[in-house]
């Protein structure tokens, strides 16, 4: 079974998208409740208020004391005891920002990739079956039985998506140039995204592409194909079963490969003649 969460970290290694612990300290006033945390897309928080007369200290509970807004990085306290927080009091708040992307979000992009490499491709096994006969059976390739080989193509695969996240939102960027001679080039970041993912040959795509044309696996991995061949006699396709290992004692099992669709089907609705040259 592929390791997740090694995964996780390895696309995070890629794109340098890591996780930063911080502490955020906020004195009372008796004006607010509500406090922009310094870090957002938050993980996990920790918060308590301490106050001086009389020395204590209190931890906050969430959804109790106080409300957090982990996309945001902002904290609401709800409890009337603190809200506002008054001047005699402190509020101590201690998390994890995940950075741009959280696990949640790599999960997402994970999953996208691993349909994307692994499409039509299936584990084969072996087994003899209750009645002694020799069967095959054919298991779709997921993350839980993806070969160990194949996980870092798998990050690459998820940490392509992530950075062609980051260059469409870096696409609405301007250039912003002053009359004093002020220039911020600010589409050079949607530049370098795109040239960290490249193309076939180059960037990180090309990475990709070149490990996995090594091990014939992703969706540009050379594969074989059984046409349908049509009957002269009665012109309709004939029957094709997938092939099978000698010993194979299971049922044959028919292959449908697509078809084409009509383009030049007759719409007119006349009815076609019994015997070639009679009329209809």
């Amino acid at each position: 079974m592929a390791d997740t969460a090694g995964i996780i970290r390895r696309i995070r290694n890629e794109i340098g998208d890591f996780e930063s612990p911080f502490v955020d300290t906020y004195l009372g006033g008796d004006e607010l409740a509500s406090y922009d945390l310094s870090e957002t897309g938050v993980t996990e928080v920790s918060a308590k208020v301490t106050t001086v007369a009389p020395a204590a200290t209190v931890d906050l509970v969430a959804d109790t004391d106080y409300v957090l807004d982990t996309h945001e990085g902002r904290i609401v306290l709800i409890n009337p005891a603190y809200s506002p927080l008054h001047h005699s009091q402190t509020l101590i708040v201690r998390g994890t920002a995940q950075g741009v992307f959280g696990d949640t979000d790599l999960q997402t992009y994970i999953g996208d990739a691993v349909r994307q490499h692994a499409y039509g491709r299936s584990l084969t096994t072996r087994v003899r079956d209750e009645h002694g006969f020799i069967r095959y059976e054919h298991e779709p390739i997921t993350l839980e039985n993806l070969p160990p080989v194949e996980e870092p193509l798998v990050a690459y695969l998820a940490a392509i998506n992530c950075l062609w996240t980051l260059a469409t939102d870096a696409a609405t960027d301007i250039d912003i140039s002053t009359a004093e001679g002020t220039f911020v080039p600010r589409t050079q970041r949607y530049r370098q995204l795109m040239q960290h993912i490249g193309d076939a040959t180059n960037g990180l795509q090309g990475r990709y592409n070149t490990l996995a044309q090594q091990l014939n696996v992703g969706l540009a991995r050379i594969e074989m194909f059984t046409l349908c061949r049509v009957s002269r006699t009665t012109n309709r396709l004939v029957p094709i079963f997938k092939e099978r290992e000698y010993d194979d004692a299971s049922l044959p099992q028919r292959l449908l490969p697509p078809i084409d669709g009509e383009e030049y089907a007759d719409e007119s609705g006349l009815p076609s003649p019994t015997y070639p040259g009679l009329w209809g």
